[in-house]
């Protein structure tokens, strides 16, 4: 289930009648309560040989149906294979029916046909089924007698109608999704974006989920109709196109049917030729309104029986050799998808390879050797307890000329008239001859005797 607060059915078949289902209903974590019940065709009826019909009713009230679906497919006599035709006396082989393109609902109160039309992509091989569904399906209250029998919304062309789409998931899957497509007026149909319905999953209890949000955005006037043509579309779909069974048309037929199997119809008399809905009841075993009997059909020979196994054989043969080739298909698809990923990646790497020899031809960097690590000097040991610190080696500078060095502070000049006489006065400086007048004897004795005076003064 995909969501238990939506709408969903359980198809669950019934334990005391094979012929008949039960369609239970839950939304919002409700327990699931009997709703609709599907009765198909009995085969034990002449009158259901080479047909299939099934009906949806009222799961209380089973006389109660709401809708039939009735198929009687075309027959084609396969050709003899080489074996049968060099048998002198061989009997031509029975002619095997064809799953017909589209089937047709038949709705009641009001009567109203629904068509499904089926496709398949060629390119995804995809299988599809539309259908549509009339805006207004009721007509307006009126007291005139003459628009009760002529406004018939349904009837008319020119009533806007909802375009639909039962798409298949995938090729080997059973679960369908239904899709509004767009809308149609007076057989122009307008394109618009998928918007999801309704789900069905495959499975030993089939389920059909309706997908509640997005109701409101689909304008249909009779939303009983559009649900049971949901529910019995997919019924059909699953039975004869996803999972057909060995003899869904019923080829071998049966015994005539007893007064037991007949049931009343629920829809109100009428001329046998007023609607093709009388011949799908007498096909389910209902007795046609108005006592028309049913026609009847001689008894079987034992030939005919025999035949039937055969063709029975025949197709559960062919069943099994076409899951074999299904099976066989699939592997091979698989293998040849391993072999292009595997090719792909080969060519991949060949294609790196390739490149990276380009770029070494082009940048040089084919045989080259960098050579050993470069040696860093030794490192001094730092003293325990201290984190080791790098010691950097500061450039010494080069030697520069005297005449261009610093003059240290107090010689020369004058300051050493101030502080070249005091105590912290060092040698006297180096006698220059660099463009200078060289100091002698002569200026020294001046010198002293300056300073005498200086301290006889002070």
């Amino acid at each position: 289930m995909l969501d238990e607060n939506l709408p969903a059915f359980t198809f669950r078949q019934s334990s005391n009648n094979p012929l008949l289902s039960i369609l239970y209903f839950s939304q919002n974590g409700s327990e699931p309560a009997p709703e609709y019940s599907i009765r198909k065709i009995n085969p034990a009826l002449p009158e259901s040989r080479g047909k299939y019909a099934v009906a949806l009713g009222d799961a209380a009230i089973q006389d109660v149906i709401f809708a039939e679906v009735l198929i009687e497919p075309e027959f084609q006599r396969p050709a003899l294979s080489a074996a049968e035709a060099r048998q002198p006396n061989a009997a031509p082989p029975p002619p095997v029916p064809l799953i017909p393109d589209g089937f047709t609902i038949q709705l009641y109160n009001p009567e109203q046909q629904v068509a499904m039309r089926g496709e398949k992509s060629t390119w995804t091989g995809k299988e599809s089924w539309e259908f549509e569904i009339p805006q207004q399906s009721f007509r307006r209250p009126s007291a005139s007698q003459l628009d009760r029998q002529q406004n018939d919304p349904v009837a008319s062309s020119l009533t806007p109608k909802v375009l639909f789409k039962w798409k298949r998931d995938s090729k080997f899957s059973r679960d369908m999704t239904c899709y509004m497509t767009g809308t149609s007026v007076g057989g122009k149909k307008s394109k618009d974006p998928d918007i999801t319905i309704a789900f069905y999953k495959h499975g030993r209890e089939p389920g059909l989920t309706i997908y509640e949000p997005n109701l409101q955005r689909v304008d249909v006037e009779d939303r009983k109709g559009l649900e049971i043509v949901l529910l019995l579309s997919a019924e059909v779909i699953r039975e004869i196109y996803l999972s057909p069974s060995r003899d869904s048309f019923n080829i071998g037929g049966g015994g005539g049917g007893g007064a037991a199997n007949r049931r009343r119809n629920s829809r109100p008399a009428a001329a046998p030729s007023a609607s093709p809905a009388h011949v799908m009841t007498g096909a389910l075993g209902i007795a046609p309104p108005g006592g028309v009997a049913s026609p009847t059909t001689p008894p079987r020979d034992a030939g005919l029986d025999a035949e039937t196994k055969r063709l029975q054989a025949l197709v559960q043969q062919e069943e099994r050799e076409r899951e074999a080739r299904e099976r066989e298909e699939e592997a091979r698809t698989r293998r040849m998808l391993e072999a292009e990923a595997r090719e792909q990646q080969r060519r991949r790497d060949a294609e790196v390879a390739r490149e990276t020899e380009r770029l070494r031809r082009e940048f040089g960097l084919a045989g080259q050797s960098f050579g050993p690590a470069p040696r860093l000097p030794p490192r001094s040991p730092a003293a325990p307890g201290q984190p080791f610190a790098p010691q950097l080696q500061v450039p010494v500078p080069p030697a520069r000329p005297v005449s261009a060095g610093p003059q240290p502070h107090g010689r020369g000049g004058f300051g050493t008239w101030f502080h070249g006489l005091g105590p912290m006065a060092g040698p006297p400086p180096p006698q220059q001859q660099h463009g200078r007048r060289r100091v002698g004897s002569a200026d020294s004795d001046r010198i002293r005797k300056i300073q005498s005076k200086k301290s006889t003064l002070f």
